[in-house]
């Protein structure tokens, strides 16, 4: 178990000073622009941070190194080619957010694979958890909340900015959706969120963000390599004796798929063996993002050094 200490690397310093700004714009553009326009102006964007953001580049592909590796596909290793194509798929998803927001994707236009039947569940009886991640569009399950059963999703969020976040969603027609931001699960934060699942309201985390502000986290193997993780989402399942599930949302050709998959009806621990049952259900987490992972290559959107290796892939 680590606990990292913060440091000016750290993704969320970077994503703190911009992401606020950036949504800010963006929906203005959305209202004003539209698709069409904005296309050519967020893809030259893109252009840019790849040309000039070495660090992401050079994140982007040890990831593909370390994939290619672990599933020993030659076809994946990366090339410029391949790490410019991973820059292009995210300014891609920036535009679904914009249809999103403007609420110009349907339902029709996703996919939903729910071998466990789990949207049956979403009106019914107590909430439960959502595990997403940066592989895809997370933000893809807003269509769960506002376009599918109208449930309320409360997504749990690292940002200093959750209320401004939450104004701008209101303001774009989200109805159902809410940031709440979660830097500690202190007792105020768990009797709410331990009161929105006994609405029926359910809860939806990112599982592949390790948080800056004295986030516990654990490492597992992950791609063939050590790489940290937080515990909050198993910690939380825990705390609030909810079954937690997972949530993948990734692009395809005719749309957005996106997978539903039941991971544990409870999470329990004691005192003694707690760091032993997180990092097992941490290092099945990873497992599974593993598999996605090959699904979907060029949508991995964690654009800084996810392993924290001495090793630098060069670029």
């Amino acid at each position: 178990m680590t606990n990292d200490a913060p440091d000016k690397q750290h993704w969320a310093n970077h994503q703190e000073r911009g992401s606020f700004l950036l949504m800010k714009l963006t929906a203005w553009a959305a209202r004003r622009l539209g698709r069409r326009v904005l296309s050519p102006v967020l893809h030259g964007i893109v252009l840019y941070f790849f040309l000039f953001g070495r660090s992401a580049r050079k994140s982007a592909w040890e990831y593909q190194q370390r994939l290619a590796d672990w599933s020993q596909r030659p076809e994946l290793r990366p090339s410029h080619w391949q790490v410019f194509g991973q820059f292009m798929a995210f300014a891609d998803s920036l535009l679904d957010k914009l249809d999103l927001w403007n609420g110009k994707l349907k339902i029709s236009q996703i996919e939903i694979i729910d071998q466990t039947l789990l949207r049956s569940e979403l009106r019914s009886g107590r909430g439960q958890m959502l595990v997403g991640t940066h592989l895809g569009n997370l933000e893809v399950c807003r269509a769960l909340a506002e376009l599918g059963e109208k449930v309320t999703m409360n997504v749990l969020v690292h940002t200093k900015h959750a209320e401004q976040f939450n104004r701008l969603l209101g303001e774009a027609g989200a109805t159902n959706l809410r940031l709440i931001q979660v830097s500690e699960l202190d007792p105020a934060i768990m009797l709410q969120l331990s009161q929105r699942l006994d609405d029926g309201e359910w809860l939806a985390i990112a599982g592949d963000r390790v948080p800056l502000h004295g986030g516990r986290n654990v490492r597992v193997d992950f791609l063939g390599g050590q790489a940290p993780f937080p515990q909050g989402p198993w910690l939380l399942a825990g705390l609030l004796k909810c079954p937690i599930n997972l949530i993948f949302c990734l692009k395809a050709p005719q749309g957005y798929q996106v997978t539903l998959e039941r991971f544990a009806e409870a999470i329990e621990w004691r005192r003694s063996d707690r760091q032993q049952v997180i990092a097992r259900w941490t290092q099945r987490y990873a497992d599974r993002l593993s598999h996605y992972c090959l699904q979907a290559p060029q949508q991995w959107f964690n654009f800084y050094p996810f392993w924290k290796s001495d090793d630098e892939s060069s670029s």
